[in-house]
């Protein structure tokens, strides 16, 4: 057998050829040097050692300088954005691991609509204090979501920034305490009603347009809702009548009575010509503002309905109540559609989430509790009462009388008695406490943080550091050691004072009890007992206080829906001053 060479079929100038020339390695010739730090200024350092060597002289400690902390939300949308360009199918989402370096890829709410999980806004981030402390009463993100504007009992609208939520302005918008105020679906107004029952229109740049008295016998107006078109509004009164306004001429269309004692929220249908209101008579009553007639009345709770939020797609209506529970209402069918149990104490606000079916309600003993409404499966229909989804069992030290969230859904912000208002923001990937895992459940665990050092203030509500004295009140330190919120703890009215950011102020959580080590953990965060609360919110007869209030909030979103309702709060404590409610 011959061996013949197979045909060349490649052409001369593709067959490789061998180099006939040895390789040279490159070597460089510039930047051979170390990078080196910038010139540091003599100057500044000399007059920095100085201003170290006068604070040792006074005696203080010199705090270490650290960035503003901050919940951005522009680089997950701005991904998301970019994503939705380049995904292969319409329903691609990267899959998100539980591990730290994948925080980059968490995208907003919006784009996990198949996931509640990435909703729940348990995690703490700040607290907002004002310098002369009161009650905050009301809690709203301005239209453009970039800032949280406050109501509180002295009357004062509080601007904070949306991303670093530190202050911004202030202004003393009423000569009362600010029981509801809500922004106009289209955002070009603000209208505010207080505890005697004055209603004030202003613009977005707080220019106040207009006041007058809105309610009989100078009756506090506990809610506000705008219509869908803005046109309209509806306001809940003391004086047991829910009364239609036109916008535009401030006159009274028509007054709604026909519930039997004090009206305490009131809420606008997002899309339709449809009132709800919840009274002190324990009745939900639905009103058809056209002619005032009552459509349909519902007597489920047994105790006062404190707060009323429709949801996004207007299907369902929230109510909270002094019973304990929330609950959920199907209009289509008129039926209760979930009773929600795990407050223990009464429950003062309740909002939806801008996204996805979950609520989140604020009680009366400090807790904010996330709901999941979703139903993945056929028995979660026959379900009737609902355990809550994530707790946080010590986000405030007093009545948390308002939770809004940010229109985008990752950030919650809370108003409390206890004169703060704090903001949570969503877990984030790779946290050993985070609600992605175990089903959007927190574990229980036991946090030791002895060794950290006393000036850190990155700590979080309910990792305590063991010792101190005792649960008192966190604002006691510069009033009377009483909670009170009274007019007395107010103080003098404000001049020209700034409030402080209260990033030195005590978190609920540390101080007091033994040691982190020997108390458990439930959903990450602290145990404390509720018997300070139990206590404190008796009167000298031993009787449960009447803590009043209301709250509920919407959000535009894709739920199929056109507008939020407006909020529509309720305020006060009944027996004045001595005891421990909003005024």
């Amino acid at each position: 057998m011959s061996t013949t060479t197979l045909p060349i079929l490649l052409p001369g100038y593709a067959i490789p050829k061998s180099i006939s020339t040895p390789h040279l390695d490159w070597k460089p010739r510039r930047y051979l040097s170390e990078p080196q730090p910038p010139p540091q200024d003599e100057g500044k350092l000399l007059e920095q050692e100085l201003a170290n060597a006068r604070q040792m002289i006074d005696g203080k400690i010199i705090k270490k300088t650290r960035p503003r902390r901050t919940v951005d939300y522009n680089g997950g949308m701005g991904r998301w954005a970019l994503l939705r360009k380049l995904r292969p199918n319409p329903n691609y989402v990267p899959n998100l691991r539980p591990a730290p370096p994948f925080i980059i890829d968490l995208l907003p709410p919006k784009a996990y609509p198949e996931n509640p999980s990435t909703s729940l806004c348990t995690k703490f981030v700040h607290t907002s204090t004002n310098k002369i402390r009161c009650p905050v009463n009301v809690v709203t993100w301005t239209p453009e979501a970039r800032r949280v504007l406050t109501g509180s009992t002295s009357g004062e609208f509080t601007l904070w920034n949306g991303l670093t939520f530190n202050f911004e302005t202030i202004l003393q918008a009423h000569d009362s305490a600010i029981c509801a105020m809500t922004f106009t679906h289209s955002g070009a107004y603000l209208a505010s009603a207080d505890k005697t029952g004055i209603i004030k229109y202003f613009e977005p740049n707080m220019n106040n347009l207009t006041a007058w008295q809105g309610s009989s016998s100078r009756e506090a107006i506990r809610g506000l809702s705008f219509s869908p078109d803005d046109r309209r509004f509806a306001t809940a009164s003391d004086d047991s009548s829910i009364r239609i306004w036109s916008f535009a001429e401030r006159r009274v269309e028509s007054v709604l009575s026909g519930h039997g004692w004090d009206v305490k929220c009131v809420e606008w249908h997002p899309t339709k010509g449809l009132l709800v209101s919840g009274s002190k008579d324990n009745q939900i009553k639905f009103w058809d503002p056209r002619t005032g007639t009552v459509l349909s009345t519902l007597h489920q709770h047994k105790n006062t309905i404190q707060a009323l939020s429709w949801s996004p797609n207007g299907n369902m209506v929230a109510s909270a109540s002094r019973d304990q529970t929330v609950r959920v209402f199907d209009i289509r069918a008129m039926k209760e559609f979930r009773v929600l149990k795990g407050h223990k104490k009464e429950v003062c606000s309740v909002t939806w989430h801008p996204v996805h079916p979950l609520l989140v309600s604020g009680g009366s003993e400090g807790a904010i509790l996330h709901w999941d409404l979703s139903t993945p499966d056929d028995n979660s229909f026959t379900q009737a009462v609902s355990a809550p989804r994530a707790t946080l069992s010590q986000a405030h030290d007093s009545n948390v009388w308002s939770v809004a969230f940010h229109p985008f859904g990752h950030l919650l912000a809370s108003a409390s008695n206890d004169h703060t208002t704090r903001f949570w923001s969503r877990e984030r990937p790779g946290d050993a406490t985070s609600v992605f895992s175990g089903g959007g459940e927190k574990p229980p665990e036991i946090v030791d943080m002895q060794g950290q050092e006393e000036e850190e203030d990155a700590m979080v509500p309910g990792f305590g550091a063991g010792g101190g004295g005792g649960n008192a009140a966190w604002w006691g330190k510069e009033e009377d050691g009483g909670a009170g919120g009274g007019p007395s703890d107010i103080g003098p009215r404000r001049g020209g004072g700034y409030p402080d950011h209260a990033e030195e102020d005590f978190i609920p959580g540390f101080g007091g009890g033994p040691p982190a080590d020997s108390r458990p953990r439930q959903n990450g965060y602290s145990s404390m007992a509720h018997d300070s609360y139990e206590n404190s919110e008796k009167d000298e007869f031993g009787r449960d206080r009447d803590l009043n209030s209301g709250g509920g909030h919407g959000h535009s979103d894709d739920w199929g829906r056109g507008g939020g309702g407006g909020g529509g709060y309720n305020r006060g404590a009944r027996f004045g001053p001595s005891r421990r409610g909003r005024y």
